[in-house]
């Protein structure tokens, strides 16, 4: 996604796909306890309206940094979303979107000792391994207080967080899935990889 209309027609493809795919009485819908509400079903679309640029730089100011592009390009398509998987709720509205120490302190303090100790570090060669090779266990903890908060899941049973400490030639954020059946985070180059796999994951993929 080089572009900005690169990056919009892509995120547009993705969640309208994602959204019908959800709708379908045969294929998902099933899998909920509850259908989804009436306007989700009447316009087949299980986000929002686009934040506007000046939402999403009130959400830049609040939080003293500027968003990597692909998760900025996502709230710009839908702010917000219901339901990546049957296990994480929403995704957060701009003007929900927060630190997680902020929003999940308990989340942090699982990840943390009572004086904020996390353990070794692990070395650059463990930690900078993405795709099938990637050791979930080979994790920082040191970066979950500094991470963004990104959806809404009763309980945290599954978390999306992206990772302002990590940061690529291009200015994206580390994204991570946090789940309480792994053994640490499964980590991805972009908030991008990150919603691409979760799709795979609600088709089955995993």
């Amino acid at each position: 996604m080089s572009d900005k209309r690169g990056q919009s027609d892509a995120w547009r493809e993705l969640l309208q796909r994602w959204s019908d795919e959800w709708l379908d009485p045969v294929l998902h819908e099933q899998e909920r306890t509850e259908p989804f509400p009436e306007d989700v079903r009447r316009t087949r679309w299980l986000g929002r309206a686009g934040a506007s640029l000046d939402e999403v730089g009130a959400l830049e100011d609040r939080l003293g940094t500027v968003l990597p592009a692909s998760y900025r390009q996502f709230l710009l398509t839908s702010d917000g979303w219901l339901n990546t998987t049957s296990d994480v709720e929403r995704l957060l509205s701009a003007h929900e979107v927060g630190w997680t120490q902020d929003l999940d302190p308990d989340l942090v303090a699982v990840w943390t000792d009572a004086d904020g100790a996390t353990g070794a570090r692990i070395a650059d060669e463990e930690y900078f391994v993405y795709g099938e090779a990637q050791d979930p266990v080979s994790t920082r903890p040191e970066y979950v207080p500094h991470t963004l908060k990104i959806s809404y899941t009763p309980e945290a049973i599954e978390v999306y967080l992206l990772n302002p400490c990590v940061v690529s030639a291009d200015g994206e954020w580390e994204a991570w899935f946090v789940a309480h059946w792994l053994p640490g985070v499964v980590r991805y180059q972009s908030f991008w990889d990150l919603m691409n796999d979760e799709y795979r994951r609600f088709r089955g993929g995993w």
